[in-house]
């Protein structure tokens, strides 16, 4: 598969400490229908931080079902060791996900050949392709460019998120990788300056909210469009900005919410609540882009979680009701 375009990191929408299966499948039909090139399930955007591995295959397996091929589905894949990536690698590829978010595992602070023993060992115990997560602000360890290029080399790592929020690290990574491996944004404001540093897209956070925007952006970034791509990028900074004043993803969840794209904008704890003040500069950047909240109160975050329903048992079910005499 190919890393291109705009792929959204969708929210995980919840209520009463459940997942929002209905919300998250309405969620993904409706990015499907603003044309989105793909979609990424658990990660930072979607609280994978505060799922349970049963609930990070149950999300998989729901995105899954509900796109039935039309785009790629992305797994996330978050743990801190490395038995526990492949363990969550391989049920994400059994739930059927087309490809892998690996992240760098977060609170061990592994030298550059930890990183690469990790990324390696996890590539050899699954067979889909696998794209590198670089998010040094949540990680406490960044990926040198050096390291992907060696990573680079292994057949199903084929791609990287890099977001450091740098703007020369695009050109640092493709100098080195050459052309074939993709490389993501992960930072929505440095997807047009990435691009033409030869990146190939972004995994978005404000795409979640406003899918139309970045991909005509990208459209005209592929077309050396650079005028009008930049009229967009500098239209969209504000809401970008706005997306990020409180900890991803409370604002774009609650943004979500107000315009009625997913039914609540609930969170898990330790995640809390946008704040009234955060409220208000969200608020104000969305009617700036042309959005049109109903801004109302937020639910309180929730414990969480909650039993999943049983997938394969609902669809027997479904398909003993459909053979009934009419």
């Amino acid at each position: 598969m190919r890393f291109r375009g705009v792929f959204t990191a969708l929210v995980t929408p919840m209520q009463g400490g459940s997942i929002d299966e209905g919300g998250l499948r309405t969620l993904a039909r409706k990015q499907i229908e603003a044309g989105i090139n793909g979609l990424v399930v658990n990660g930072s955007t979607g609280e994978a931080a505060t799922l349970t591995d049963e609930e990070l295959t149950h999300t998989v397996a729901l995105v899954v079902d509900e796109v039935l091929g039309r785009v790629p589905v992305v797994a996330g894949v978050g743990a801190r060791s490395t038995h526990g990536a492949i363990t969550q690698a391989q049920a994400a590829e059994k739930a059927g996900a087309d490809a892998l978010l690996v992240v760098t595992p977060a609170y061990n602070k592994p030298t550059q050949q930890g990183l690469i023993a990790h990324f390696q060992t996890v590539a050899e115990h699954t067979t889909l392709p696998i794209c590198l997560y670089n998010v040094p602000g949540r990680t406490a360890i960044d990926m040198l460019p050096e390291t992907v290029a060696v990573l680079a080399k292994h057949e199903r790592i084929v791609a990287i998120k890099e977001a450091t929020g740098s703007l020369v690290r695009a050109t640092e990574i493709r100098r080195l990788v050459g052309d074939e491996f993709m490389m993501m944004s992960g930072d929505d404001y440095t997807t047009m300056p990435f691009v033409a540093q030869g990146g190939d897209g972004v995994i978005s956070v404000l795409s979640n909210i406003a899918p139309g925007p970045f991909l005509e952006m990208l459209k005209a970034m592929e077309f050396s469009n650079y005028p009008t791509a930049r009229r967009i990028h500098h239209k969209l900074l504000p809401l970008i900005d706005a997306l990020f004043v409180e900890s991803n993803p409370t604002p774009v969840k609650t943004a979500a919410a107000w315009l009625n794209i997913i039914p609540s904008a609930e969170l898990r704890l330790p995640l809390m609540p946008l704040t009234e003040a955060g409220g208000d500069v969200l608020e104000a950047a969305m009617v700036e882009v042309g959005l049109h909240p109903a801004r109302e109160a937020n639910p309180a975050s929730t414990l969480g979680p909650s039993k999943l329903s049983d997938l394969d048992a609902r669809g027997a079910a479904t398909v003993e009701l459909s053979q009934l005499p009419s």
